[in-house]
């Protein structure tokens, strides 16, 4: 939620390898729920969980609002490959400790089955949210992914920034993998999506003029009360406070590897294909804000399996289709970042499998049990042993 932990900082070698080549870096934060180790039910192990996982992860292992939340953060990578290693070994090490912990990790975006109300983490900040901000996050907590993208400069990353709204509804829908809440089917692809714009900051990012509006708004919303601090800006996408990325967090987090690296990569390609726009001078189109709001709101609603509107036309079209488009549009940068054949893999595969809303409603509809969902959902977290 307040991102406080980020991809770790990017190393100087780095750094300079991105510059010679052009290329751009890429990291990926996800937040994982606890379930018990054999009901549905959500579960506040995160302290339980923290002592068992291995010395040398601690620093990318962080604490989340809610106790039965648990947040990863993968270090920056150039390629595609380096991000699948290091997101797979810190979901089987998260996954290993939780159930040596007595618990199980889940990669979904809200709590699919019963439990308890979740206490905050016994952290000041944390309390002081739930002072000022009330029951805003019910039940065991909302999981979202949240995808680094390297910048040349803040400015740049502004203009970036405007240059992404027409994107994210898409992106969004991609990654719907909340349904269920309290085990019922809500009606939504993403409801995680809808508890989450109770937060007084959230929603998509308002057009700016530059970086000193940026900084303005940003110091207004805190004077206002309606954020603690940077850290709670939960814009859609954003300026990170603490690295020189463009943060994209609109998305429920991923249920498998596979999605998560398909939807990391296409934020890669589309900011790096933004960017030749801005450094051509490029203006941004200055989508009204109404329109979308309906569009993140039909990807909350229909995920890829309905419809969305096109942002050029404004006309609704099929989700898939404009996924489509969008992998089209950035097919040049997949390709100069050395993504355009994975990516084209993954992209077949999601086609194929659906989301993962579409994913749990099957089981679901096979079954009728949201403890089978769970378990489907604990594997695919895991992956392959």
């Amino acid at each position: 939620m307040e991102s406080a932990a980020g991809p770790t900082t990017i190393p100087d070698e780095l750094a300079e390898q991105a510059e010679s080549q052009h290329l751009l870096t890429l990291g990926v934060e996800e937040e994982y729920l606890l379930v018990d180790a054999v009901e549905p039910r959500s579960v506040e192990a995160v302290e339980d969980v923290f002592a068992q996982v291995p010395e040398d992860l601690r620093d990318v292992v962080q604490h989340e609002f809610m106790r039965s939340q648990i947040e990863v953060a993968s270090p920056p990578q150039l390629e595609l490959s380096g991000l699948f290693s290091a997101l797979t070994r810190l979901r089987r090490e998260l996954s290993a400790a939780a159930e040596r912990a007595g618990a199980r990790l889940v990669a979904v975006g809200a709590a699919p089955g019963p439990g308890p109300h979740a206490r905050v983490v016994d952290k000041p900040r944390y309390h002081r949210m739930r002072e000022r901000f009330g029951d805003l996050s019910p039940g065991a907590g909302l999981n979202g992914m949240h995808v680094h993208v390297s910048i040349p400069d803040p400015e740049s990353g502004v203009q970036i920034l405007n240059h992404l709204r027409p994107w994210l509804p898409i992106l969004q829908a991609a990654t719907a993998n909340s349904p269920l809440f309290g085990s019922r089917d809500t009606g939504y692809a993403s409801w995680r999506s809808v508890m989450w714009e109770r937060w007084p900051t959230v929603g998509p990012t308002p057009y700016l003029d530059d970086h000193d509006q940026y900084a303005m708004l940003v110091a207004d919303l805190e004077a206002s009360g309606a954020m603690l601090d940077e850290g709670m800006l939960y814009w859609y996408a954003r300026l990170s406070a603490n690295y020189p990325t463009v943060e994209i967090r609109m998305g429920d987090v991923c249920p498998t590897l596979d999605d998560a690296l398909l939807l990391a990569a296409l934020a890669r390609a589309l900011v790096a294909t933004l960017l030749h726009d801005v450094r051509a001078g490029v203006p941004a189109p200055k989508i009204p804000h109404p329109l979308l709001m309906a569009a993140h709101w039909r990807a909350a609603h229909d995920g890829l399996e309905g419809l969305n509107i096109d942002m050029a036309t404004r006309q609704a079209r099929p989700a898939g289709r404009l996924l489509r488009q969008l992998f089209d549009y950035v097919r040049p940068e997949l390709a100069r970042h050395g993504d355009l054949e994975m990516a084209s893999v993954l992209m077949g595969r999601l086609r194929k499998r659906g989301t993962g809303a579409a994913r749990q409603r099957a089981i679901l509809a096979r079954s009728g049990s949201v403890s089978d969902v769970v378990d489907h959902l604990v594997a695919a977290t895991r992956g392959p042993r």
